[in-house]
């Protein structure tokens, strides 16, 4: 057992990473300010080995009380949202993010200097492929391509660089992660989230899949599609990413090395909504769509190569797209219910 402090922790995939590490028997504190979606639940709540901290991941000599005897830190604490929080909170994307990443670099360094963390691990993004002219998208290219063109992306990128540069500087051990299309269930309306339209239905997270299917539920006919929909994208289980994560916190090969973290599959918008749109009405019913305008870091393609993670950590993501609309859609139908969404 060792013990893990996972900022973000009550956040979309730091829930998932939370109950991956305990199911492995390990002790967990997290630490989050409720700040996106207000305070939420968990199953894994009361769990004997989880403790929850409420508090801003910008504090320094919080986070470095709770790093003073775990072995590990998972740092996932970040402003973050669908596509439209690009737009609406471009430079509080940036900041936040910075002064979060700065605020956790620095505890982690005093912890490591104190013979008590081992590594650190830093949860970046696919974002900082944003820019590429490549496909697929290799460990490495995100210093080869051009920067990514909005905020959140090169913010993205700057955390990686966060992570070597307290690996050159100051000895910090390090492993980098990019999750790919994260697709869950337990993520809701996010408190300031900007009123955006699509069609007749107000978008609740700006993240495709649920989006799509709260539109359908909500008898939106014909569907409205951001762009043309061959958008290409490679949906992967928040489960999966969240074993994905920890499988690299011990493992030999993990050290001060990068890993893409997602299926192999690829998936156009087009297909993913076709395939939403016939399991909720049924085969029988014609798929009507019309094509809207689209934002513009709206990446056309993003496709990963999983060869590193696949030869050096063994980790595929083996949950299929169908098995996760069996979990999501019945999620988000009870929620649009309930009036969440």
């Amino acid at each position: 057992m060792v013990k893990v402090l996972v900022t973000g922790s009550a956040g979309f995939i730091g829930g998932y990473v939370v109950q991956e590490l305990l199911g492995r028997g390990h002790e967990v504190v997290g630490l989050d300010d409720y700040s996106k979606y207000g305070p939420v639940s968990h199953a894994h709540d009361t769990h004997p080995r989880y403790r929850l901290v409420e508090g801003d991941a910008r504090d320094v000599e919080l986070v470095r009380s709770l790093l003073a005897d775990c072995d590990h830190f998972i740092a996932g604490a970040a402003m973050i949202g669908g596509i439209s929080y690009f737009h609406t909170y471009a430079y509080d994307l940036l900041a936040t993010n910075e002064r979060i990443m700065a605020a956790s670099c620095d505890a982690a360094i005093e912890a490591h200097r104190a013979g008590t963390l081992r590594k650190m691990t830093y949860v970046s993004s696919s974002m900082v492929y944003e820019s590429t002219d490549r496909w697929p998208s290799t460990e490495g290219d995100e210093r080869r391509v051009p920067p990514p063109a909005s905020s959140y992306g090169f913010q993205k990128l700057a955390v990686e660089y966060y992570a070597r540069a307290a690996r050159d500087q100051y000895g910090l051990p390090y492993t980098i992660v990019r999750p790919f299309n994260c697709v869950g269930v337990g993520e809701g309306r996010a408190a300031g989230q900007a009123e955006i339209l699509s069609g007749n239905v107000t978008l609740a997270m700006s993240h495709v899949v649920p989006d799509l299917v709260q539109k359908i539920v909500k008898g939106q006919d014909p569907l409205h599609i951001h762009g043309d929909g061959n958008q290409v994208r490679h949906y992967t289980y928040g489960g999966d990413l969240a074993r994905g994560i920890v499988d690299t916190l011990e493992h030999p090969g993990a050290l001060d090395e990068d890993f893409n973290l997602s299926t192999e599959r690829s998936t156009t918008v087009m297909e993913l909504a076709r395939l939403i749109w016939d399991r909720i009405k049924g085969p029988g019913v014609p798929f009507r769509h019309v094509s809207e305008q689209s934002f513009p870091h709206d990446v056309q393609r993003r496709v990963p190569d999983v060869t590193k993670a696949r030869e050096v950590l063994g980790f595929e993501a083996t949950t299929s797209l169908e098995d996760m609309l069996d979990e999501v859609i019945p999620w988000v139908t009870k929620a649009v219910a309930d009036g969440r969404l």
